[in-house]
């Protein structure tokens, strides 16, 4: 049985945390623009140059669907928003350790940080998981909302 995809009004939390993960993304496609503008700054050959761009556009591409996906209300974008976060934070560690710029790096870190707790907050869990708002845990497993199938597999078991 095909899995259908919901859209389903997102809480404001979800929202921001749409907008916020298309940052990233935008940061990602100025990157790949910076690597195309500046033909002399690097010692590699054009042909790596032009592959690393379009690996940054493809991957930013991703990421800006990915927060569309999120901003929109679609359900199936908050794994791979929170796993972006995380990719966030790890890159915004790497700014701010080994890399010693800490200025960019510490602002990174916040946002993947930002975008987890907003992510994982009540009203974002309920409305990823099916659960309308003012409704039990039960009323979803009648009503065949996602938390409510599993809590129907928990008491099956």
């Amino acid at each position: 049985m095909p899995i259908k995809d919901k859209i389903v009004p997102a809480p404001r939390e979800v929202r921001l945390a749409g907008l916020a993960t298309a940052l990233p993304g935008l940061g990602l496609l100025v990157l790949a623009v910076l690597l195309l503008a500046a033909p002399g700054a690097s010692d590699a050959p054009r042909n790596n140059v032009l592959a690393e761009a379009g690996f940054y556009v493809v991957f930013a591409l991703a990421v800006l669907a990915c927060a569309a996906g999120l901003a929109l209300g679609h359900t199936w974008a908050r794994s791979p928003g929170v796993v972006i976060a995380l990719i966030t934070i790890g890159v915004g560690w790497y700014l701010t350790g080994p890399s010693g710029q800490p200025g960019p790096g510490v602002p990174v870190i916040l946002l993947g940080i930002a975008v987890i707790v907003l992510l994982f907050r009540q009203p974002s869990r309920a409305w990823a998981l099916g659960q309308q708002p003012g409704e039990s845990e039960e009323e979803a497993a009648e009503r065949g909302g996602l938390e409510g199938r599993a809590a129907q597999r928990e008491r099956d078991q």
